[in-house]
């Protein structure tokens, strides 16, 4: 993922040994095919004596002192035909508004329904607001400058283009596996208390401040360079190519591998519980509801993670595969791989909305809300209540878990022969129902060792529906 600015910053010299100033023309295509980087174009250039090398660019070879190449060919290395490129930027268009307008929907339907604030649906702000902004402020810069290889946008801009992808990616990322954790705990351990509202911030709060500094290195050594007929955004580090290298396979790492293997883990640990731990023979309705909506969300979450991980897994292969096999960087349709392989990286920022409003029926209701104003969507009064109204809460201690672990017993007190006042005893009673809460008394024993289970004393059907 590294530099989602262009596919400049994936790469690691690609192509730039093999350049001279027989096939300069060849060389700068390739180079402007697999995005490579400004390093790689000054070797480039030198190599056709446009462009003296600096003592600041390490390992640069001195110019040749006549120029093998016009210089009127530098500035026309990366035409398309119009029809690719209206395509490119239908599909680049169609990834911007749905993933930028879905998103701010899925904010507005949490924050401005009291009924959705939950834990699960904080972090989900968090993801949304992350998604948003990568594809509004990332996603057509990217595929402008990897269409053209011309940055247009200014010193500042580099800087930021370089550096909030990384950001938002792992707030994303993070934001997920957050959740992951929290319905790891709200299931297999219930009985401890949930996440307050403050801690889930402060859980925000952290996981924007390591974004940051995972992020940092991009913004301090981002700059532009001015070349003739061209304007180059890069990121230069100290130590060239190899420690660009090092710093994009630990991003990898850091916010694709580690993240879905703890998801992976808890997700799976879940999903067995949920599917394997029903009591046959269990007539709880209390039960039956409260399972059937922790397994929807768990379904839900489970396909937002792989649809991320599908999303972006050619993205990472792409880096991978350039840096290793450099020559495929002269491949004539290199430029088509990156631009397919960044569309469906970026086409993940529009998915979650998509999920959400077939997955989750209040979400679908807030949607409906939404774009109500259409003609051919209608909001029926049972969709209104969904958002508006609240069920139920029970005390911190479910009257299920409570009722289930203690013998219903009655005191009787009645009057002695002796004296009316000061002699009683105790009666055993009998149940005035055959059942309560809705599970039969013949489960009553089964209802008492998984009620902690369903019933956690914090939470309600409402953290799961």
């Amino acid at each position: 993922m590294g530099s989602l600015s262009a596919a400049a910053n994936w790469t690691d010299g690609a192509g730039m040994a093999s350049a001279n100033a027989g096939n300069l023309s060849a060389a700068l295509a390739a180079g402007v095919a697999a995005g490579a980087t400004e390093t790689e174009w000054l070797h480039l250039l030198v190599q056709a004596g446009n462009l003296s090398a600096s003592s600041s660019e390490p390992r640069l070879p001195a110019a040749s002192p006549e120029p093998t190449q016009p210089r009127a060919n530098l500035t026309n290395q990366f035409v398309q035909p119009s029809w690719r490129i209206a395509l490119w930027s239908l599909a680049y268009g169609v990834v911007v508004a749905v993933a930028v307008f879905g998103n701010l929907i899925v904010i507005w339907i949490i924050l401005a329904h009291k009924r959705m604030r939950t834990v699960t649906n904080y972090f989900l702000v968090n993801l949304a607001f992350s998604d948003a902004s990568m594809a509004a402020f990332n996603t057509l810069v990217n595929f402008i400058y990897a269409l053209h290889s011309e940055w247009y946008f200014g010193a500042n801009y580099c800087r930021f283009q370089n550096f909030f992808p990384i950001t938002a990616v792992f707030a994303s990322i993070y934001s997920m596996t957050a959740i992951a954790v929290d319905r790891y705990m709200a299931i297999i351990d219930p009985l401890k208390p949930r996440l307050s509202a403050t801690a889930t911030k402060i859980i925000i709060g952290s996981i924007w401040i390591l974004a940051f500094l995972l992020a940092f290195p991009q913004c301090l050594y981002s700059k532009i360079k001015v070349m003739p007929g061209r304007t180059l955004c890069y990121v230069q580090w100290p130590e060239g190519p190899k420690q660009h290298f090092i710093y994009h396979i630990i991003v990898i790492i850091l916010v694709y591998c580690f993240p879905l293997l703890v998801m992976g883990v808890t997700y799976t640990i879940v999903g067995i519980t949920l599917w394997g731990g029903e009591i046959p023979g269990d007539t709880c309705d209390k039960y039956h509801e409260q399972l059937k909506a922790k397994r929807k969300v768990v379904k839900m979450m489970i396909i937002v993670v792989v649809t991320f991980a599908i999303c972006w897994l050619p993205y990472h292969i792409y880096f991978i595969l350039t840096a290793v096999y450099q020559q495929l960087n002269r491949w004539k349709y290199i430029q088509q791989v990156y631009l397919a392989s960044f569309w469906l990286a970026m086409s993940s920022t529009m998915y979650n909305p998509i999920i959400y409003c077939c997955l989750n029926k209040r979400f679908r209701a807030g949607f409906k809300r939404a774009f109500r104003w259409c003609p051919f969507i209608e909001v029926s009064s049972y969709e209104e209540l969904e958002l508006k109204t609240t069920r139920f809460l029970p005390t911190r201690q479910s009257s299920l878990y409570t009722v289930t672990r203690m013998e219903s017993m009655t005191v009787e007190f009645e009057p002695s022969e002796a004296d009316n006042t000061k002699s009683s005893r105790k009666k055993r009673a009998t149940p005035r129902d055959p059942s309560f809460s809705g599970c039969s008394l013949r489960n009553s024993k089964s209802a008492s060792t998984t009620s902690s289970f369903i019933n956690s004393p914090y939470t309600s059907v409402d953290e799961y529906s």
